[in-house]
């Protein structure tokens, strides 16, 4: 235990330090809001108008989906150095390791987060559903195609 006292020292200080920080800048920071401080800026250009929609969560989702896999790809780069050296173990662990990161990934692409603008009309012109949770299923006691979706339209109901 007495070999974590300098970490949980240094966390301590690091927590203070970030919280006197911020309760020192509300205090000692002029408040005195106007409507230029107040409106949004972006690239040097002052907005005319509202903008016409907000940013989709889609955005967002893309995003941390993208941090996730980045910091797995941090965390693989030692594993490739140290492969040979870790044996049957280090393969396991590494394999545990990209499936808790892989398994959401996978429900992100089936439930169609990062299906942007022209690849949507590309999936759906694919022949079957992929990774899709809401695809029709086949029902072969239905009396036509359209009351399942046209999950199937080649092949006839008897």
């Amino acid at each position: 235990m007495s070999d974590y006292l300098p970490i949980l020292v240094m966390a301590a200080l690091v927590i203070a330090f970030v919280m006197v920080s911020f309760i020192v800048s509300q205090l000692l920071a002029p408040q005195r809001p106007n409507s230029a401080k107040q409106a949004p800026y972006e690239c040097g250009i002052v907005p005319e108008q509202e903008p016409a929609e907000r940013f989709p969560v889609k955005f967002y989702l893309v995003a941390m989906s993208f941090i996730v896999l980045d910091v797995e790809i941090v965390f693989l780069y030692p594993f490739a150095v140290v492969f040979r050296g870790l044996g049957a173990f280090g393969l396991f662990a590494v394999a545990a390791f990209v499936l808790v990161l892989l398994v959401p990934f996978a429900y992100l692409l089936s439930v169609g987060a990062l299906e942007w603008g022209p690849v949507r009309d590309v999936l759906e012109r694919l022949p079957g559903p992929l990774l899709r949770t809401d695809a029709a299923v086949y029902d072969p006691n239905a009396d036509d195609a359209d009351a399942v979706g046209d999950a199937r339209p080649d092949v006839e109901a008897a």
